[in-house]
């Protein structure tokens, strides 16, 4: 069975130490992150895949922003931005095959 969890992380360099806690003391097979708050490049991916998680995400500085990872697969990014609106510049919708 896969295990799927959420997590709005209101700012995923912020609450990094909590986040890598809970991901190496649970067994969730994907983790959805929300509210990243951060941008593409500081999307703190090597202690993430250093906790065995490969992650796609789309960032945004200040608000927003959200990942999908995977404990021991690499999503595949499906879309990226809200299905039907082509002027969304908010970065809150992913979409992969895991």
């Amino acid at each position: 069975m896969t295990r799927i969890a959420t997590f709005n992380v209101n700012g995923v360099n912020g609450r990094l130490p909590v986040l890598l806690k809970w991901l190496g003391e649970t067994d969730y097979d994907v983790v959805c992150l929300q509210e990243l708050k951060t941008s593409d490049v500081k999307f703190p991916i090597e202690a993430i895949r250093d906790l065995g998680f490969s992650a796609i995400w789309h960032g945004q500085k200040s608000y927003n922003g959200v990942a999908i990872l995977a404990r021991g697969r690499d999503p595949v990014e499906r879309r990226r931005g809200l299905p039907g609106d082509p002027d969304d510049t908010h970065s809150r919708y992913l979409e992969a095959e895991i």
